[in-house]
């Protein structure tokens, strides 16, 4: 997390954050990877959204897809110029395209991505001067508790016999 966040403004991104991982909760209980976001606009939470590849046969259907689309349909516009998203993991690079193009402000996530991370690990999307719009970004918010629900998931995943599929996010 950043070291600039005052204690008002943790306790802020942390309950929001366990309202993510409360939908990644749901994503484990459907069999998705639990990943799980929130949109904020005014201190609200106007979209909730986990992963829905599997129940949907959609590769987009990642939590903070779903809830982009949520809250620009709650706003009424694909600007989301005034809202937060919180995530448990970070974006990817179509996600974090998302957040470019409705142009999110900030962008709270819990655990790091090491494998498709496009906002600090592999990529720094969110960031990059070159593209349209840039975001802040605050990370590992709650990264314990993230990164702990994938975990184990992907270790049961593993104990399950069956066929072989692709786990991936």
């Amino acid at each position: 997390m950043t070291t600039e966040e005052q204690p008002e403004e943790i306790a802020l991104h942390e309950h929001f954050m366990r309202e993510a991982l409360r939908q990644a909760e749901l994503a484990a209980a459907a069999g998705e990877v639990p990943v799980g976001a929130v949109v904020v606009h005014q201190g609200t939470i106007i979209a909730a959204a986990y992963n829905q590849r599997e129940m949907l046969h959609d590769p987009t259907a990642h939590a903070e897809m779903i809830a982009v689309t949520q809250a620009a349909a709650a706003l009424g516009s694909w600007r989301l110029a005034d809202c937060t998203l919180y995530v448990t993991l970070e974006p990817c690079p179509m996600c974090a395209g998302a957040i470019v193009n409705s142009r999110i402000p900030r962008v709270v996530y819990g655990a790091a991505d090491p494998k498709a991370g496009a906002v600090d690990t592999l990529y720094t999307l969110l960031g990059d001067s070159r593209l349209n719009h840039a975001a802040e970004v605050v990370s590992g918010v709650l990264a314990q508790e993230c990164g702990d629900i994938l975990r184990q998931f992907f270790r049961e995943k593993r104990q399950k016999p069956g066929p072989a599929g692709d786990p991936g996010r």
